[in-house]
């Protein structure tokens, strides 16, 4: 299994709060997150890379048994509790939080975690899927059909989340397992890529776009080509 990753802050925005780790396991299966985050100025940088380091640090604990889903579960929440309890004691972190879209790839299959409205794809060359669901305001009026799909991605709100690492001392996250294929991919993204790369340009530029050590960097560009007005993170795994 293979993975790449890239992050930048983007054409406007003075600072890149998001934060992501990618790594190939010592029995060849691959862990990988991206996390976006939120609260001002200095919060949002402290929160997504606090986010980042402590879920590694938990998951990669010597001795670590147990499922997968119980793993990444306790890695989370490990995170979201220094998060929280970092909020509630430094008054410059006050209400900061971040997203965290985790995946750990296996021959087999992966097991996928989000927070908020950092996504997970899975790809091949039938297509795109969105694995993860975005816990968002938007998300929430379209499952009622009152926005549909593409009104969404132009809604004023669109960037409101319902949940995120760190706003509740009790994290809240999903979890989802995707069957994986040899040649299949997963791209985690955080949505500074999302909202301006659609399903369609990223299903092109990773089946057919070039070479997969470039894929992230080319769907970065395309982001900074169209103004890129948040950080844009993209992590691409294969199996």
């Amino acid at each position: 299994m293979q993975v790449w990753g890239v992050t930048h802050r983007g054409a406007v925005r003075q600072q890149n709060q998001d934060s992501y780790a990618a790594q190939v396991l010592t029995d060849g299966r691959v862990i990988a997150l991206v996390c976006d985050g939120m609260g001002g100025a200095r919060a949002g940088n402290v929160a997504s890379t606090m986010a980042v380091e402590l879920f590694m640090e938990e998951f990669l604990k010597p001795g670590q048994e147990g499922p997968e889903e119980e793993r990444m579960g306790h890695a989370a929440s490990k995170a979201n509790q220094a998060i929280f309890h970092h909020s509630v004691h430094d008054p410059e972190c006050a209400g900061m939080g971040t997203t965290m879209v985790a995946a750990l790839a296996g021959t087999l299959e992966a097991v996928i975690l989000n927070e908020g409205d950092s996504r997970c794809y899975h790809i091949n060359s039938d297509g795109i899927v969105l694995v993860t669901r975005d816990h968002s305001l938007v998300e929430d009026l379209v499952e009622r059909g009152e926005l549909t799909r593409e009104q969404a991605r132009t809604h004023p709100h669109k960037n409101l989340i319902t949940r995120a690492l760190g706003a509740e001392p009790v994290l809240m996250a999903d979890c989802f397992r995707q069957p994986l294929s040899e040649g299949d991919y997963l791209l985690l993204c955080s949505d500074g890529l999302s909202n301006v790369v659609n399903e369609q340009e990223m299903l092109y530029e990773v089946i057919h776009g070039g070479s997969e050590e470039d894929c992230c960097q080319r769907l970065l560009e395309i982001a900074l080509s169209r103004g890129a007005p948040d950080n844009v993170t993209a992590v691409l795994v294969k199996r």
